[in-house]
């Protein structure tokens, strides 16, 4: 009976957290809608009120309008026209006490994980941590910059070392280059295997990983 019950249990505990996850997501998402219609109720005419009430009870609605309005936000952002508002509106942005240290901060984080161009996030190495003859897994994100940088003569790389199994909170490393090993695994691979606590091993590469740059 025990063999039973557990292989029941893997059968439905990743369809049940992948289910949950989901729903917590869109549950998000249509919070955030309900909330742009309840203000924009209060700015429009009775009878466009009452359409609006019904748009908020369509279950879904608000995940179609978010991902609409993501793309519609980044056609206008890739343009010269929609570049010069945004422009505009960053340094806006950047007068307001508290709001600009708020959003300067995010934008700089959000511009180094997502661009395209950037080089966060992009490799997995292993690294010695907490101490000696003591292996995690890390990202690199880059290279010390600033003040640290003037510290540090050497070669030295960023680290972002995460938690198990909740890789969204870690640690900020500043590691020699040659005291870390390249990975070849992808940063997915390597994030299964953290949130797993090392049950999900991607396979062994053949091929030895490049060099960091």
């Amino acid at each position: 009976m025990k063999k039973y019950l557990i292989a029941g249990l893997l059968v439905w505990l990743p369809l049940a957290v992948t289910i949950w996850v989901l729903h917590a997501v869109l549950g998000l998402l249509d919070g955030v809608f309900a909330a742009v219609v309840s203000l924009s109720q209060k700015l429009l005419p009775v009878a466009v009120d009452t359409q609006l009430e019904l748009l908020k009870q369509i279950p879904g609605l608000g995940v179609i309008v978010m991902v609409g309005g993501l793309l519609l936000t980044g056609v206008f952002a890739t343009n010269m026209v929609g570049q010069w508002w945004l422009r505009q509106g960053a340094r806006l942005l950047n007068k307001i006490p508290i709001v600009k240290s708020i959003y300067s901060s995010v934008k700089q984080v959000s511009d180094t994980l997502f661009s395209s161009s950037g080089n966060a996030f992009r490799e997995a190495v292993l690294v010695q941590y907490p101490r000696a003859d003591c292996w995690t897994i890390a990202f690199v994100t880059g290279k010390p910059g600033g003040e640290a940088a003037l510290h540090l003569r050497d070669d030295y790389l960023s680290l972002y070392v995460p938690t198990t199994p909740n890789p969204t909170s870690g640690f900020f490393l500043m590691v020699r280059r040659a005291d870390v090993i390249a990975l070849a695994m992808s940063v997915d691979e390597a994030l299964k295997y953290i949130i797993s606590m090392g049950v999900v091993a991607p396979p062994a590469a053949v091929p030895l990983p490049p060099p960091l740059p």
